[in-house]
């Protein structure tokens, strides 16, 4: 049985309880293996049971508590910092809030990955901010002129100058535009930004940025300008894989054929397409088999 690796866990109670099993296993041949008590002896917590409540979700976990649990966990400075992070998350209710707290989560782990050379620098300066991949699609939009001034109005308030520039920098030393510094007029140097093989951790944090401006633009804007629908249902392995290969192909289709239009004539707006397919349940056993797992399908455009 391998340790448990912190980075790979989106529930610190599941975290919690693949550590505690891990230890068992390491100690299962000793006169006194791993116990619950060794645990809260290491966090120096009084309550012998403490870290088993916590895994079967009867207590939270406060600021204080989390540190004592990276003390017992043998955590570096970091991963006390990433652990607190996700017990933010989990234990937060509110689904605005939940979100932000995932975000900050994907946020410094993709950091870590950049820090440690796991995710090669260039590659994040280039592709790691939603706001390189909207100035990116705006450069295909009628009359905007890329003074970084001029773009704040259009992005609706949501960034500053600083982050504008940023964001410009970038996509001008990765290549992938070129901006006339006295007219402001921009253009695509190569289609297709970024590099081809993108970190899977990278791809995450770019994703979870999306849908959560996907999430703002609820509130945001007007039914008439956002189309956002879904439909719970009941599906074998079968449909699923169905249902995953119909929405692929149906994103292909509309991207190729705004490309096309692009071609003959600029857009008006940005927009993001979000299409999501993700379970809620995990299968249950009736009868000894049952492939049923209830899925979530939604289109947020």
């Amino acid at each position: 049985m391998l340790h448990p690796l912190l980075a790979e866990f989106v529930d610190y109670r599941k975290y919690l309880s693949a550590y505690y099993e891990y230890q068992q296993s390491i100690t299962q041949n000793r006169l006194r293996p791993y116990s619950y008590s060794d645990f809260s002896a290491a966090a120096n917590i009084k309550s012998p049971n403490y870290l088993k409540l916590i895994i079967e979700g009867k207590r939270n976990l406060s600021k204080e508590m989390c540190q004592k649990f990276s003390r017992a966990l043998k955590h570096s400075r970091s991963q006390s910092k990433e652990f607190e992070l996700l017990v933010l998350y989990c234990q937060e209710k509110d689904p605005m809030q939940r979100n932000r707290c995932l975000k900050l989560l994907s946020d410094y782990r993709s950091q870590r990955l950049v820090d440690s050379g796991l995710i090669d620098a260039s590659t994040w300066n280039q592709v790691a901010d939603w706001l390189v991949w909207v100035l990116y699609a705006m450069v295909d939009q009628e009359g905007v002129d890329f003074r970084p001034s001029k773009l704040i109005p259009l992005l609706g308030g949501q960034v500053n100058e600083a982050q504008v520039e940023q964001a410009l920098a970038r996509l001008l030393a990765s290549g992938d535009i070129e901006v006339n510094r006295e007219t402001g007029e921009a253009r695509k140097i190569a289609q297709g930004m970024g590099p081809k093989d993108i970190p899977a951790e990278l791809v995450r944090k770019i994703q979870s940025e999306l849908i959560y401006l996907g999430l703002e633009s609820l509130h945001r804007h007007g039914p008439q300008d956002r189309e956002v629908s879904g439909f719970t249902a009941s599906m074998t392995a079968k449909e699923f894989e169905w249902a995953r290969f119909e929405l692929r192909k149906l994103r292909k289709q509309l991207q190729k054929q705004i490309a096309t239009n692009r071609e003959q004539s600029p857009g008006e707006r940005v927009y993001q397409v979000n299409i999501q397919l993700f379970p809620l349940s995990e299968k249950s056993v009736v009868g000894g088999n049952s492939e049923s797992a209830l899925i979530q399908a939604k289109k947020i455009l």
